[in-house]
């Protein structure tokens, strides 16, 4: 990989790091749904780079496109733009700041140590992230957790529906004996 190709990545990583960090921070709601879309739009773009165009525009029309919307529509229709000013609990800092000092130190050991002839480099064909392959794959080795994920998003938007319900119209409680 030339310097150029390695730069390119190292901003792109610094990129969506960088906005992840910052959708954890900010107070404001809106403003972390919308480092949210920006570190979806990152990623979007490494997997354009990494030969992978269908991936790509399915994480910007699913998750940028649909579930950001969704995500800032209840935002703005709750009205919970800003976080309650609670502080955390007095552990969690340290925990986080220990968690994040031995996961940092894993990646320098691994990086530092890790031997090169551990996996052989993996040729992909031309099509490996093509509709139909991806479509093969789900349907075929992975079908039963396709299925299964797709019965917990089913049962999460029902439950969605059922939750937000607020008040039955009054046709429904005629209808069914309700006062």
């Amino acid at each position: 990989m030339s310097l150029i190709g390695i730069l390119f990545y190292a901003f792109l990583a610094i990129i969506a790091v960088a906005s992840a960090l910052a959708m954890l921070i900010d107070r404001n709601a809106i403003h972390s749904a919308l480092y949210l879309v920006l570190n979806f739009a990152t990623v979007a773009v490494l997997y354009l780079a990494l030969g992978a165009p269908f991936i790509a525009f399915t994480q910007i029309s699913v998750y940028a496109g649909a579930i950001m919307v969704l995500f800032l529509f209840v935002i703005a229709l709750l009205g919970a733009e800003k976080l309650s000013g609670s502080e955390p609990l007095k552990t969690h800092r340290p925990l986080a700041i220990v968690l994040a000092l031995v996961f940092i130190v894993e990646i320098v050991l691994f990086t530092v140590f890790r031997n090169q002839d551990i996996s052989p480099m993996v040729i992909l064909t031309q099509d490996f992230a093509s509709p139909k392959n991806i479509g093969l794959t789900m349907l075929t080795q992975y079908a039963l957790p396709f299925e299964v994920v797709a019965f917990i998003l089913l049962s999460a938007a029902v439950g969605a529906i059922m939750l937000t319900k607020a008040e039955r119209s009054p046709a429904y409680k005629l209808s069914h004996g309700e006062k």
